[in-house]
């Protein structure tokens, strides 16, 4: 049995712990929260603990997985935390992702573990699919929509801003734009060209409203390069229209082929989600025990998506995988 802890116990880390009972190599043994642990109610048989004792576990656990936000808490988490786990994030700053891993990539070979970033679907799986279909259209151009759906990380990055009482982010894509791609009219696109960002925020009492708006539209990596609105809502509004975390997106290739580049192919992978937070959950567990696997090779340092043979990831035999799978 694979040995995973979590940290931080909310949306992503609930989707973690049921998504460990659908991978029966593996088991929840620890849940590390910043909140007193005997707050905290779970729903399986881990032990709780505070965060502050990470350190103190180190032996138990094979793979932590970090389940807190890009803005602020994975930049310290994944690189502090990796000194004693193989850890998991699934830090989506897309910027930030190469600093990120220099960090992450020092503090894991001087401990002897690895660590795995940006693990998802965007970045991770739909990194993946970008990186498929330009190795096989290596003649074309890429795409990529989001939404419509709520991003945690852009939500998460809006609560952090002082006033913030709760918000929700929707990614949603410009229709004209997806159907001009889908096309194969191949149009350069910019960034606000292709999605707008719409924002539910619930503000606390006596909150500078134009304040928040005026931090949130102005963002880097967030807001600034998009048409954002921002909407001024009641906590009951957000509870009974905003309470789901749906999200989904397309990663959209079109190439040619041909001595004369005469034939044109469009390679489109796309993903539905009801719960963003299980679905990514789900991905994290499966490169958990790739990053248990790998590391009991002797492999250490950082690593992303594209590091791992896709064999690792299941818990099926090989020969059953290219029986049944091949």
């Amino acid at each position: 049995m694979i040995r995973l802890g979590i940290l931080g116990y909310g949306n992503l880390g609930r989707g973690v712990e049921a998504a460990v009972k659908h991978n029966p190599d593996t088991e929840l043994v620890a849940v590390f929260t910043r909140r007193d642990p005997a707050t905290v109610k779970i729903n399986s048989n881990a032990k709780i603990y505070s965060s502050k004792d990470l350190a103190a576990h180190k032996d138990d656990i094979d793979v932590l997985i970090i389940c807190g936000g890009s803005a602020t808490d994975l930049p310290k988490q994944t690189p502090e935390a990796v000194k004693y786990f193989n850890v998991i994030d699934s830090f989506d700053t897309h910027a930030n992702i190469p600093q990120h891993f220099a960090n992450v990539d020092e503090a894991a070979k001087a401990a002897g573990h690895i660590g795995f970033i940006s693990v998802g679907w965007d970045p991770g799986m739909f990194s993946l699919a970008r990186l498929y279909s330009n190795v096989i259209l290596t003649e074309g151009a890429d795409y990529t929509f989001w939404g419509r759906g709520v991003s945690q990380g852009h939500s998460d990055a809006i609560r952090r801003i002082e006033g913030v009482k709760d918000a929700r982010q929707y990614t949603v894509p410009v229709p004209a734009a997806l159907e001009a791609v889908r096309s194969g009219k191949n149009p350069e696109l910019t960034t606000r060209e292709k999605h707008t960002r719409e924002c539910y925020v619930v503000a606390k009492e006596g909150a500078d409203l134009k304040k928040i708006e005026n931090e949130i539209k102005t963002m880097p990596n967030y807001f600034a390069d998009y048409d954002t609105t921002v909407t001024f809502i009641t906590e009951e509004e957000m509870k009974k229209n905003h309470a789901g975390l749906p999200h989904g997106g397309q990663v959209i290739r079109t190439g040619k082929t041909g001595m004369n580049n005469e034939n044109t192919h469009t390679i489109e992978y796309s993903l539905k989600l009801d719960s963003n937070p299980e679905f990514t959950a789900s991905v994290l567990v499966a490169f958990a025990r790739a990053a248990y696997r790998m590391n009991k090779d002797g492999q250490t340092g950082c690593k992303t998506v594209f590091d791992v043979p896709p064999a690792l990831l299941s818990a099926e035999t090989p020969e059953y995988l290219r029986a049944h799978l091949l």
